[in-house]
């Protein structure tokens, strides 16, 4: 399935979600790997299978390398057990918790097998999805630090936002049937 088709398989009730993926993926803010990588992990980060497979077929068809992909979907899998756990910090009162060592590997992290500012990219897209503000502050400070505009930022927030939106029609609507 290709962006088209997933366009083409939203309800008219979603025509803005359909016209923000259009736009999204015509983005320049972010180089083409930034911005791919970001659809790509936003893509696994809500795992509905139907956007998983059109966006990876729009990635591949864009030159995302075999790094850029598994580094996306690790930026998808790490920020699943990263967002909960620091969500859970801080939604929890007793502020001990966070003085612990989190004992957590997340080697990943450091070592993405991409440029860093990527893979801070996609984290951030990644922990909007999951909602973790803390994880969101961490990350934007990275990129931040690495010298990346808001603009830049807000786009891959964009992306993970309509990613989000449009896998959460797709299932709705597959639910449905």
């Amino acid at each position: 399935m290709s962006l088209d088709a997933l366009r083409d398989a939203l309800p008219a009730y979603a025509k803005d979600l359909s016209l923000n993926l259009s736009s999204l993926a015509g983005e320049t803010l972010l180089n083409d790997q930034q911005k791919w990588g970001t659809f790509v992990a936003s893509a696994h980060a809500v795992g509905v299978p139907q956007v998983v497979k059109a966006i990876e077929a729009a990635a591949r068809e864009a030159g995302l390398s075999e790094e850029a992909f598994n580094a996306a979907k690790a930026a998808a899998a790490i920020m699943g057990m990263n967002n909960v756990y620091y969500r859970a910090l801080h939604l929890m009162e007793n502020p001990e918790y966070r003085t612990l060592p989190a004992r957590l590997r997340m080697n990943i992290i450091a070592n993405p097998g991409v440029e860093k500012t990527d893979f801070e990219i996609w984290c951030t897209a990644v922990s909007a999805i999951n909602g973790c503000g803390m994880c969101l502050d961490a990350h934007e400070g990275e990129l931040k630090k690495r010298g990346l505009p808001n603009t830049a930022i807000q786009a891959a927030l964009r992306i993970g936002a309509v990613v989000n939106a449009v896998s959460r029609v797709i299932a709705g609507e597959a639910a449905a049937a």
